[in-house]
């Protein structure tokens, strides 16, 4: 579906469980999405990223090398879930560890954002992540994302108090 120098993110399939899981599901990768999670959890996410890009065209897409095949994670659009950016385009991404500090992200996500720009009629695509996410942090920037700190928030599925619950807003502009 789209296809970059090394990497294509295309649809979903109910056989990318087993990929997704060893990819993501990880301590490290999970650490700001509250933790590693059950296969059952990994099911229902295939499953809504299938019926909402036959809604929308668009979702997180699975990312995968193009040398090998290998499942590096995925990477993509959704409407926003959440205040600030409740059914904003937001942009998104979850790459397996061992696939960090390839450029990977970066480029699949750039690759999105250019599809963005053609496909759809926004003017701007926003980012959020745990505040303590200084590796999505460094990439929103590396993106050319802004932050927009009077949108930062306290995100809804955690209790105030809770490590994750504060979260920041980046943003970019239709170029």
């Amino acid at each position: 579906m789209i296809e970059t120098e090394r990497l294509i993110l295309r649809p979903w399939r109910s056989s990318d469980l087993g990929d997704v899981m060893a990819a993501t599901n990880t301590p490290s990768v999970m650490e700001y999405l509250d933790g590693v999670q059950d296969e059952a959890h990994f099911r229902a996410m295939i499953e809504r990223q299938i019926a909402y890009a036959g809604d929308h065209g668009f979702c997180f897409w699975p990312v995968t090398r193009k040398k090998d095949g290998a499942f590096l994670g995925f990477c993509g659009l959704k409407r926003g879930a959440v205040a600030p950016v409740l059914e904003e385009i937001e942009i998104g991404w979850r790459f397996g560890r061992e696939f960090w500090g390839e450029g990977y992200a970066h480029e699949a996500a750039e690759a999105v954002l250019a599809w963005a720009w053609a496909h759809l009629d926004c003017e701007v695509i926003f980012a959020i992540t745990a505040a303590g996410n200084q590796r999505s942090r460094r990439l929103m920037e590396r993106l050319g994302m802004r932050r927009r700190t009077d949108l930062d928030f306290h995100h809804p599925a955690f209790a105030p108090e809770h490590r994750l619950a504060p979260h920041v807003t980046y943003e970019t502009l239709r170029p």
